[in-house]
């Protein structure tokens, strides 16, 4: 029976990965010169897992770059070696590259050949740093090569301790590999072989002689035993000589022994050069999901919980069922009662499911540590990443299409926000900047605030900035958040010097369509000399939203209850206008404007007039409005379909749903509801944007 291995090299990726995230974040809070045993251990058994599993599945470019980053590791462990910057940052450095290593065969890409090759250099001399007799090993090795190729062969004694099949090597794979390279026989020896009754099929028995002919360096038949180095016995010796190189286990002595049989550790080479070939003939294809989209992990209690959701479904489906057979008016009573326990039961799965799908927002703000260490000594400067409400749970859907937009604004709380030490000196502050990601529940939204104590936004750069691009009129003044707005706008920025960090002006309209594309609105307060916040405002689910059903003429629509301040009947008294074509209600001490569906829809209401009218208080981007409406039908969760994905983006409208008397019902998006009214009101909505529903 075959075994599909790629189940298991899913596994085995997700599991790297995670461990890759460990080593990164171990790494960031280590301090040179102060070697921590237990962290030390933690990065070394993330590394020794993935060398393994490398190698278990064929992966030898990710298994001889892994093995060098252990024994710099082990060397530290065993307190050979001081852990420095430099070595900080190149530990760093083999990170990166393990994990494109990873992504590149799982996406069938090809990797940055050159970039790994020179971080794997540096491994390389960090390691030779500390080993007199490197050169002098490097000479004889290259010397028993020379050898080989002269005398046109190896001979190469193989004897597997007991064990050695228990970590997964496979003789076969090896002897195939090793006939790839040149005239291969073999002799095998059967003399510890045991009775079949007493054999142990996960024990090694079988040794053998080997010999391999043809222009064959040393260092290829090498790197094929070289996971197997601690389990067996191995004597790799040319054709035409007898002695044996052995390089002992844990020493940097070489000896050259005459018929003796010891292990040996052998070197690390690279790829023998037909695979190198190969991986370098690799065509780039579509990218494929990576494990993060395609898979979760879901704690063990949220997989009771829905067990037992479905059992309590199917005990009452069967009540139901027998109560369908020679149904009458007598079991209407028990019918109903049937009936409700279905709808609650259905609610707690649907709950159980929906729970599976969060996860918290710490897979999110995992990737910032790093991103700021690195780009703090890009920029030279001093700055401490806070970071707070990590367990504060949002729909995996939603965290995987906000990653970008915490990108951008990180980055440019540290360019634009964060001063230099001297700066900051000079202004009275602490020398270390200060960036805190925060996150948190508000009502039915999730809200993530990125705030910095830097110098702020400059209001009169921006400002003199709009007015040069001609998005603000010379004397035209502007409140301050209406200002900050101008960040958004497309290749809109302020930055004097373009690098690779910010200046272009992309990004930041990207950030808020991105986020409005979620459902989501952000806004900016900024303090000149004391910092700015960005704090954005997302759906906790995209998938499942709880609703006011409203009726405006013929047609249903939904409106998000997390919108929903109040309801109320118009009094006609409350009601103004201004410059004869806004109204506005006014409510308490607030003034809204009065937004008619029926306008904004190009539809036929019930009635026109606001006498008796219901009005539906919204927020919106942080913006109220009162919504005319003809009736309120009712609360309902729905299910929200994408109108963009079956039909096409109409504005106002963030998605529909069926309703169970099979009707179609629009989902209204209040943020771009009040938008449309407005531009309505300011003539810059043509009528062919408004839709029918």
């Amino acid at each position: 029976m075959s075994i599909d291995m790629e189940q298991f090299k899913v596994t085995f990726v997700e599991e790297s990965l995670e461990g890759l995230d460990i080593m990164e974040s171990v790494l960031l809070d280590m301090n040179p010169g102060a070697t921590d045993a237990e962290a030390i251990d933690n990065i070394f058994r993330a590394a020794h897992s993935i060398k393994g599993g490398a190698a278990t599945f064929g992966l030898g470019n990710i298994a001889s770059f892994t093995h060098v980053v252990e024994t710099l590791l082990d060397e530290i462990r065993n307190g050979e070696r001081d852990i420095t910057q430099d070595a900080i940052v190149l530990f760093l450095s083999s990170v990166d590259c393990i994990r494109e290593m990873l992504s590149a065969d799982q996406n069938s890409e090809v990797v940055d050949q050159e970039h790994i090759e020179q971080v794997k250099a540096g491994l390389d001399k960090m390691l030779g740093s500390t080993q007199e007799s490197e050169t002098a090993s490097t000479e004889d090795n290259n010397a028993v090569a020379s050898a080989a190729t002269q005398d046109a062969g190896w001979q190469i004694i193989f004897k597997p301790f007991p064990g050695m099949l228990r970590t997964g090597n496979d003789v076969v794979r090896m002897f195939r590999e090793l006939a790839g390279l040149g005239d291969f026989t073999v002799v095998v020896d059967t003399e510890n072989l045991p009775p079949l009754v007493d054999m142990d099929p996960e024990e090694a028995y079988l040794s053998w002689d080997i010999t391999l002919q043809g222009d064959i360096e040393k260092s290829q038949i090498s790197e094929i035993f070289e996971w197997v180095e601690d389990d067996c016995e191995l004597e790799i010796l040319p054709l035409a000589d007898s002695h044996i190189e052995i390089v002992a286990n844990g020493s940097n002595e070489t000896e050259k022994a005459t018929d003796e049989s010891k292990p040996m550790d052998l070197q690390v080479a690279s790829p023998p050069p037909e695979r190198r070939v190969e991986e370098d003939r690799r065509q780039p294809a579509r990218k494929a999901a990576s494990p993060e989209s395609s898979s979760i992990r879901v704690g063990i209690d949220k997989v009771d919980d829905l067990i037992n959701m479905v059992g309590e479904l199917v005990i009452t489906q069967s009540m139901l069922s027998q109560l369908g057979e020679d149904f009458d008016m007598s079991r209407v009573e028990r019918l109903n009662d049937g009936l409700a326990e279905l709808e609650r039961n259905t609610r707690e799965l649907q709950e159980s499911v929906m729970r599976i799908r969060m996860l918290p927002i710490s897979f999110a703000f995992n990737r910032f540590p790093r991103m700021v260490h690195d780009l703090s000594a890009k920029l030279d400067k001093k700055i401490e990443l806070t970071m707070s409400g990590e367990q504060t749970e949002l729909d995996k859907t939603v965290m995987e299409k906000i990653g970008d937009p915490l990108v951008h604004l990180v980055r440019n709380s540290i360019d634009h926000g964060i001063e230099t030490p001297e700066a900051r000196k000079a202004a009275g502050k602490s020398e270390t900047g200060v960036v805190n990601l925060n996150a948190y529940h508000q009502g039915g939204n999730i809200i993530i605030e990125i705030s910095d104590d830097g110098a702020g936004l400059n209001y009169e750069k921006i400002l003199a900035k709009a007015i040069e691009r001609g998005l603000v009129g010379e004397n035209e003044e502007l409140p301050e958040e209406k200002v900050y707005e101008l960040l958004f706008e497309p290749g809109f920025s302020t930055a004097d010097v373009v690098s690779d960090v910010s200046g272009r002006g992309v990004g930041m309209d990207v950030v808020k369509r991105n986020i409005m594309a979620l459902g989501g609105g952000v806004d900016v307060k900024s303090v000149k000399g004391e910092g700015s916040t960005f704090t954005i405002r997302l759906p906790l689910t995209l998938a499942i939203l709880d609703g006011q059903l409203v009726r405006v003429g013929d047609n249903t629509y939904i409106i998000p209850l997390v919108s929903i301040v109040e309801s109320l009947l118009v009094d006609q008294k409350n009601v103004n206008e201004i410059a004869g074509k806004a109204e506005v209600y006014q409510l308490r001490s607030d003034y809204l404007p009065i937004i008619r569906l029926y306008d904004v829809f190009g539809i036929e209401p019930d009635r026109r007039s606001l006498d008796d009218g219901l009005l539906v208080v919204v927020e919106g981007d942080s913006k109220k409005g009162g919504l005319l409406v003809d009736e309120l039908l009712g609360q309902q969760q729905v299910v929200i379909k994408s109108l963009e994905t079956n039909f096409r983006r109409v504005e106002g409208l963030s998605g529909a749903t069926i309703l169970g008397d099979g009707t179609v019902a629009l989902i209204v998006d209040v943020a771009g509801v009040v938008r449309l009214s407005r531009e309505r009101e300011d003539g810059h909505c043509p009528a062919d944007q408004i839709v029918a529903a």
